[in-house]
C-alpha cells in the first residue's frame, strides 16, 4: 500500500485531505494510506488521543440550515509522537512506499518576503539553518529527505495544503534557498531530481474543536471520542496535477484535477480569505465573539460585500468561477450560525494575511489607476485591531508568527499611526509611503474609527 506521510496533523487536515482519501477507502480503492505527525512539540493531547482510538475519530459537519452530520474516518493509519530528531517521521519518510508528504504549517510557516526571499529575522528558521533544530517546514524535510536519500527510497511528491498563493512553487523556492544556505547542496541536487511540489487551492472552514463537539458526538453516535472535530458541509480541494511518484484518484471523489490552480486559488484567497479577515477584525472591533456575529451585522457585512464587488471583482473577471455566486456563497458559509468559528482563530497573522490577501488587489486597483476605497477598508480595520492589541483591549490572545515588535512599536507610538502603517514594508512591501494608498487610507481609517464610536 503506498503511503502519504501528513507534516501539521491539525484539525482542518483531519477534516480535509484524510476525507477525501476516506471517501475513496469507502468507495473501496485501498491504495494509499496516511500517516502523520507534528515538527513541533505541540498538539501532544492530540496525538495522544488518537493513537488511544487507533488513529480514527469523527467529524461532524453542519450545513447553513443547521443540519449535522456525523462521519467516521479511519483513512490515517499511523500516528507518530514527536521526538527532538524527528525519528518516527524519518522512518516513514525513507520508507519507498512513501509516495507523498504534505504538509499545512499556516501561511506563516513558509518565512518567505515580499520577493518570496527566506526572512531570516525568525530565531527558528535561523536555529534550523545553522543545524540546531529542524522545527520549521524546511529544517523538518531536510531531515526527512536526507533520510529519504541515503535510504535509496525513491522520488516522491511534496505537496503543500497551506492557504498560499501558488503554494507548491512558492515552497520550493524556500526550500532550494535553506538547502543552499545550509549548504546541503547533496540533498538539494536530489531534491531538483526526485521530486515535484504540485500547487493546490484548499478550502474548507474548520474551527478549534471544543467539549461541546465531543458531547454532540457522544449524543449522536454513542461514543466517547477525545479526538472528535468539527467543519462546515462545504468542502473544496483544486490540485494541480503534477505528481512524480503517482496519486490517489482523488478526482473520483469531488477534487478536481487541473493544470492551472492560479484562477481558483486567487478566487478563494481574495474572495474567502481576506473577507475572513475583514469580518474577524470588524467584528471584534464591534464586540462580537464569532464570525457568524459579524457577517449577520448588516454594516459588517456590506462592508465585505463591497471590497469583493467593487474591488476584486473587477480585477479578476474573466475567471472560470462565477465570482459574484462565489461571493454570495462565502458570505452564506460565514454566516453560519452553528460553526461557532471564533474571531480570535481567523484574526492571528494578520502580518502575512495583509500582504498576501490584500495587498494584491490593491495593487491591481492603483495599477489600473481605479480607486481602493473598499478594499482600504480591509488593512484600515487592521490598523485599529493592531492598536487596540497593543493597548490590551482586545479579548483574546491575538498571534502573529510574523509580525516584527519593532514594527509594532513604530505604528502603535506613531502621532500618526496612518502614515507609519502604510510606510510599513513588511505589510505594503513596494507600494509602503505610496501617496494613492495612504490618502485611501486615511479616509478608510476614519470610516473605521467612525463605526467603533458607533459601537461604543
Amino acid at each position: 500500500m503506498n503511503t502519504i506521510l501528513h507534516l501539521g496533523l491539525g484539525s482542518f487536515h483531519r477534516a480535509h485531505q484524510a476525507l477525501y482519501l476516506q471517501w475513496l477507502h469507502d468507495a473501496g480503492d485501498h491504495a494509499w494510506q496516511l500517516a502523520g505527525g507534528n515538527l513541533r512539540p505541540d498538539g501532544e493531547a492530540l496525538i495522544e488521543a488518537l493513537q488511544g482510538q487507533n488513529c480514527s475519530y469523527t467529524l461532524e459537519t453542519v450545513t447553513p440550515q443547521g443540519e449535522r452530520a456525523y462521519k467516521r474516518i479511519d483513512s490515517i493509519q499511523q500516528v507518530v509522537s514527536w521526538d527532538k530528531d524527528l525519528s518516527g517521521l524519518t522512518a516513514i519518510a525513507a520508507d519507498a512506499n512513501t509516495k507523498i508528504i504534505s504538509f499545512t504549517v499556516t501561511e506563516a510557516g513558509y518565512y518567505l518576503d515580499a520577493q518570496d526571499q527566506l526572512d531570516h529575522s525568525y530565531a527558528d528558521l535561523v536555529s534550523d539553518l545553522n543545524g540546531d533544530t529542524c522545527c520549521t517546514i524546511y529544517g523538518g524535510l531536510s531531515r526527512l529527505l536526507s533520510a529519504r536519500q541515503a535510504a535509496n527510497g525513491g522520488p516522491l511528491t511534496l505537496m503543500n495544503c497551506d492557504n498560499l498563493r501558488h503554494n507548491g512553487r512558492r515552497f520550493m523556492k524556500g526550500f532550494v534557498q535553506f538547502l543552499e544556505q545550509s549548504k546541503q547542496l547533496d540533498l538539494l541536487s536530489w531534491v531538483k531530481q526526485n521530486t515535484t511540489s504540485p500547487n493546490a487551492m484548499v478550502d474548507r472552514i474548520t474551527p478549534r474543536p471544543t467539549a461541546a463537539v465531543a458531547e454532540r458526538v457522544l449524543a449522536a453516535t454513542g461514543m466517547q471520542d477525545n479526538a472528535a472535530l468539527m467543519a462546515e458541509s462545504f468542502i473544496q480541494w483544486v490540485i494541480e496535477d503534477n505528481f512524480i511518484a503517482g496519486r490517489p484518484a482523488w478526482e473520483n471523489v469531488g477534487a478536481e484535477l487541473v493544470q492551472d490552480v492560479t484562477p481558483y486559488e486567487e478566487a478563494k484567497i481574495r474572495l474567502l480569505n481576506a473577507t475572513h479577515s475583514c469580518i474577524a477584525w470588524a467584528g471584534t472591533l464591534a464586540g462580537f465573539s464569532f464570525i457568524h456575529e459579524g457577517t449577520l451585522d448588516p454594516e459588517i457585512r456590506q462592508f465585505a460585500y463591497d471590497y469583493v464587488s467593487d474591488d476584486v471583482i473587477p480585477v479578476l473577471t474573466p475567471c472560470p468561477l462565477n465570482l459574484k455566486e462565489y461571493r454570495d456563497v462565502v458570505l452564506d458559509r460565514f454566516a453560519n450560525p452553528d460553526i461557532l468559528d471564533t474571531n480570535g482563530r481567523v484574526s492571528m497573522d494578520g502580518y502575512s494575511k495583509l500582504p498576501g490577501f490584500i495587498l494584491p488587489t490593491i495593487r491591481q486597483r492603483l495599477g489600473r489607476g481605479e480607486s481602493i476605497a473598499a478594499v482600504a477598508m480591509l488593512p484600515a480595520f487592521f490598523l485599529e485591531f493592531l492598536l487596540r492589541v497593543n493597548k490590551g483591549q482586545i479579548p483574546y490572545p491575538y498571534e502573529d508568527q510574523l509580525a516584527d515588535p519593532k514594527s509594532v512599536k513604530t505604528i502603535c507610538e506613531a502621532t500618526e499611526p496612518v502614515t507609519a502603517f502604510c510606510n510599513e514594508r513588511l505589510l505594503f512591501n513596494d507600494l509602503a509611503g505610496n501617496n494613492d494608498l495612504m490618502s485611501a487610507m486615511r479616509i478608510a481609517f476614519y470610516r473605521v474609527q467612525q463605526f467603533c464610536q458607533r459601537r461604543s
